[in-house]
């Protein structure tokens, strides 16, 4: 009977992501929201089955993608189905949001980076190259037709910082994918997790924001990453700069995280409406030179627990 309740529970999980998987890539503008509930029906199934069950039901996953799909939709597939595992599985095992997140941030990952090599290997599509090449032709074409209209040498400026911007667009193709993994994997969750509830499975609840605090660790290894870079000055384009200059990247975003938690946590401290803070918060972001003071506050505040000097209010 508990099988049978078993196989029941995941036709009608496999039935209701096929239909999403269809909506996904046969309807363009909806697809684009409905992409974001693919995870769901492999949450649903891992929070109650061995791992056993839940590796047949991938694999039936990609059997059906194949089918109602086409070969291109494996790999959405296998992205969103192994982040929805992973997540699933860990919300059985009890484990915090926190775990779940970062779990689920680095499956998603590796799937990122899995299809975007596959696709050089495999079909000599590098997408993200071919899309710079194409921001490159549209600038010189408009380049063409600025220097009809304007001084010549303002235009050649103007042509060469969009250069630079895309050259650091290529160099930061790591960063972009572990960000993007990260923002990914937290919408997916911010959707999926009350559905996941209404289905009668405990999830832990989101640690506010103004709670969360970093690994202190993290600013050793953003100085020490500061620090190898002024020493060893590694000539552009080569495996050092490149690597040095996406963890500095990756840690300033951190920092700057870990400034915003602080403004959030000293004026619920002040007891003043979350609303400032929201407003403060959108306001920095927009205009980038506060983003610097926001990153410096992060730094203090992992450096010497800005927090601690500072009660609950009453």
């Amino acid at each position: 009977m508990k099988n049978v309740r078993k196989l029941t529970e995941g036709a009608i999980l496999l039935a209701a992501f096929a239909v999403l998987l269809l909506l996904t890539i046969y309807v363009p503008l909806l697809g684009m929201i409905v992409n974001l509930f693919l995870a769901v029906p492999f949450m649903l199934f891992a929070a109650k089955n061995d791992v056993k069950d839940i590796l047949v039901f991938l694999i039936s996953s990609l059997l059906l993608s194949f089918i109602v799909g086409t070969i291109m939709s494996l790999p959405l597939t296998l992205a969103y189905g192994t982040t929805g595992v992973v997540i699933g599985y860990f919300i059985q095992k009890k484990k915090n949001m926190g775990f779940l997140f970062i779990s689920g941030s680095l499956v998603f990952l590796i799937n990122l980076i899995i299809i975007y090599v596959s696709s050089i290997v495999l079909f000599k599509i590098d997408m993200i190259t071919e899309m710079i090449d194409m921001m490159r032709e549209s600038i010189t074409t408009s380049a063409d037709l600025l220097k009809n209209f304007g001084n010549p040498q303002d235009t050649e400026k103007v042509i060469e910082q969009f250069e630079n911007g895309l050259n650091l667009i290529k160099t930061l193709i790591p960063t972009l994918f572990v960000l993007s993994s990260l923002l990914i994997v937290f919408i997916i969750q911010l959707v999926s997790l009350p559905i996941i509830k209404r289905f009668g499975i405990n999830v832990e609840k989101w640690k506010s924001f103004k709670d969360i605090t970093l690994p202190k660790s993290l600013l050793y290894y953003f100085l020490f990453t500061l620090l190898l870079s002024m020493l060893m000055n590694p000539a552009e384009g080569t495996f050092w700069y490149m690597a040095i200059i996406n963890m500095t990247y990756i840690l300033q975003f951190l920092m700057i995280l870990q400034g915003y938690t602080f403004i959030f946590y000293f004026f619920d401290q002040k007891g003043i409406s979350k609303a400032v803070s929201i407003m403060i918060a959108i306001f920095t972001f927009i205009v980038p030179f506060f983003l610097y003071i926001i990153g410096i506050l992060g730094i203090i505040d992992l450096g010497f627990g800005l927090r601690k000097g500072y009660n609950k209010k009453e």
